[in-house]
């Protein structure tokens, strides 16, 4: 039996350990890259193409005023700049958006509402249905709690003028609420980590360039000549740039320009944002794996790069895997060889990125930091979400685009909503969740694991015991405090 779970117990590692190379992999190439910039060129305004602005909405009316208010002052030629609101709402944001756009077209914008009576393909069927009355030659998309700069366009638009191969551009992302609480500071290391260092070196270093969903510029023709947006996956966006990448078109991340956006406020919109992330990109990865790795378009180290990206949330599985045999190897008396030391020398290198992103970021990075212990207790606290999202995509045939909670609507989602998110079954009231029951478990299993730890005198594994014990109570106890909240106010 040792030697079985032993066994299980390094593989898992050996797959941890190679994200910790693919971190080592990303340092040296940010380094090698790092000078690389894309400098706006300089545009007539006679010169400027025909922009359309598209703006998709579901039951956002928190932040729908914010966001429109924000995309009618974007500088640029009135008469080439259309704005298209694409609503599949069910509550009272259809009426307040056709509001906003009735009083925003009686002062000359032109805006218009787009309003679907079902949710067919979600996100990118919305986005599908509305292309054909869209007039750009170019589709700048911004999702409802995003705040684009009024030069957004100009600092975009002019780098496809000199490029015809260059089919999207993609803008970093900034923060409207970092300081909100220790969770949203989380996020925002982990995003600025994603911008300013990975899309910096997939970009630069041409391993399969990505764009995230919003602010982003996509070329029409691109976009049509590689099949549009499909909704088989929960990634429209990663489906769609996979697309086009394999079809040799060229992408352009722009770190200097950005966009705000506001960070999920409490766990339970966190989750269910990681929770369809990390199902769309497992979506994407059995879609396109095998066209990724035979592409003879790129480099090897560039295929190997982008499978490793879209199989990141695999390291989820593994972490468990790791969690789950290591109480029974220390009750058997297994002895942990001390090679075993190189995994955490290689994982030192993924919370550098993180370090690194701010400090090239902020000046102000170090107070920045104070959230990084947050990050990565969350980062293993989550696990069970993402395990769950994975086996919901081998083992389910129904995958709703669920939407992040935004606003004041971050309290939870509606219950209707919740429910079709989640088995019925498992339910025990629409603000819990009983993924919440799987971390307190995982958690109370890592405590047995250290007292096993102590009792036998190995102590090899109890850091490793330790994170998970914090970072799955706190999860979970972040997510019954939410959830308590939540009954009290339906109450």
């Amino acid at each position: 039996m040792v030697s079985w779970l032993s066994l299980l117990y390094l593989l898992a590692v050996a797959g941890i350990s190679i994200y910790g190379v693919w971190g080592a992999v990303t340092l040296w190439l940010y380094w090698r890259y790092r000078r690389r910039r894309f400098p706006c060129p300089p545009a007539c305004p006679v010169d400027l193409p025909p922009v359309t602005v598209q703006l998709p909405l579901y039951n956002e009316r928190q932040v729908v005023g914010r966001l429109l208010a924000a995309v009618v002052h974007l500088n640029y030629p009135a008469n080439r700049l259309q704005i298209q609101v694409l609503d599949d709402s069910t509550d009272v944001t259809t009426a307040e958006a056709a509001a906003l756009v009735e009083a925003y077209q009686a002062q000359g914008v032109n805006v218009h509402l787009l309003h679907r009576d079902n949710r067919q393909g979600y996100k990118a069927g919305a986005l599908a249905a509305a292309l054909p009355q869209a007039t750009g030659e170019y589709l700048a998309i911004f999702d409802a709690d995003f705040q684009p700069p009024p030069d957004f366009l100009l600092q975009t638009i002019p780098h496809f003028l000199d490029n015809p191969q260059l089919g999207m551009t993609q803008a970093r992302w900034s923060h409207l609420n970092a300081d909100q609480s220790p969770l949203t500071g989380a996020q925002a290391i982990a995003l600025d980590k994603h911008f300013a260092m990975d899309q910096t070196v997939r970009h630069a270093a041409d391993l399969f360039p990505r764009f995230n969903g919003t602010a982003g510029v996509w070329r029409r023709r691109c976009l049509e000549e590689v099949g549009g947006w499909q909704a088989d996956t929960l990634c429209e966006d990663l489906c769609l740039s996979t697309r086009a990448v394999l079809q040799g078109w060229q992408f352009r991340y722009l770190n200097e320009v950005t966009a705000a956006a506001e960070l999920p406020g409490t766990m339970a919109a966190f989750k269910t944002q990681q929770a369809r992330w990390t199902k769309g990109s497992f979506q994407c990865l059995l879609k396109y794996g095998r066209a990724m790795l035979s592409s003879h378009r790129y480099s090897l180290l560039a295929r190997l790069y982008a499978l490793l990206s879209m199989a990141s949330y695999l390291t989820t599985c593994l972490l468990l895997v790791i969690l789950l045999t290591l109480p029974p190897l220390i009750y058997l008396d297994y002895r942990f060889p001390p090679y075993l030391a190189l995994a955490a020398v290689f994982g030192i290198c993924q919370p550098l990125l993180f370090v690194l992103s701010q400090q090239v970021l902020y000046s102000d990075w170090r107070r920045r930091l104070r959230y990084l212990p947050v990050l990565l207790l969350v980062a293993v606290g989550i696990a069970p979400n993402g395990v769950r999202a994975i086996l919901q995509v081998l083992f389910g045939r129904h995958h709703p685009f669920i939407r992040t909670p935004k606003g004041n609507d971050e309290v939870g989602m509606m219950k209707d909503e919740w429910k079709r998110s989640h088995h019925s079954s498992f339910i025990i009231h629409p603000s819990f969740d009983w993924i919440v029951l799987v971390e307190l478990l995982l958690a109370a299993y890592a405590a047995l694991g250290l007292w096993l730890a102590w009792r036998h005198e190995n102590y090899g594994p109890v850091s490793l015991l330790l994170t998970c014990l914090l970072g799955l109570g706190y999860v979970a106890i972040q997510s019954l405090l939410e959830s308590q909240g939540n009954m009290k106010r339906e109450t």
